[in-house]
């Protein structure tokens, strides 16, 4: 299975009251968080996280965090990312384009008002902004087919490529 996620933010406490984070401290978040994720996530599926993975930690905490999470990793950077062990991913980029389940879609931590093939029906997936769903669904009403993939807006959880399709569809 391939999943998106993004904003995790594992170590930011300013997080919890920016965005009204349900978690009385950055402990009870961050194991929320990695439990969320390892609860959908298995050792076989890929996850494309868009950014701001972890935030105001060493990076050998944050190498360490990262290296609990399941599944095969790739990282479309963010503004709080930092030089992590490289091998904790199958890859590291700034911007990606991916064909999954007959769907195109266009992978980058910011919101982008336009992106490659997106007159043909491509699907935009981003972070950054920590929108919650209304986000997602005003986009849909609108016929913008762009989708934030951020825990603030997925019940702190990562959504797969099939919910993300389904979502358009219905």
């Amino acid at each position: 299975m391939v999943y998106f996620t993004s904003d995790l933010h594992f170590g930011h406490s300013g997080i919890i009251t920016m965005r009204k984070r349900p978690f009385s401290n950055v402990t009870e978040m961050n194991q929320i968080l990695l439990r969320n994720y390892n609860a959908l996530i298995h050792r076989d599926d890929t996850v494309y996280i868009l950014g701001d993975i972890c935030h105001h930690l060493p990076l050998d905490e944050a190498n360490s965090i990262i290296g609990k999470m399941n599944g095969k990793k790739v990282l479309i950077r963010g503004n709080h990312d930092k030089n992590y062990d490289v091998k904790i991913f199958e890859e590291i980029c700034d911007f990606k384009t991916v064909s999954l389940n007959g769907q195109y879609f266009a992978l980058m931590h910011y919101p982008m008002m336009s992106w490659p093939k997106k007159k043909s029906g491509s699907i935009h997936l981003h972070g950054h902004i920590h929108a919650d769903m209304e986000y997602n669904q005003r986009n849909k009403e609108d016929g913008i087919l762009r989708y934030d993939v951020g825990v603030d807006a997925n019940q702190f959880c990562p959504i797969s490529v099939k919910q993300v399709i389904y979502f358009f569809e219905e």
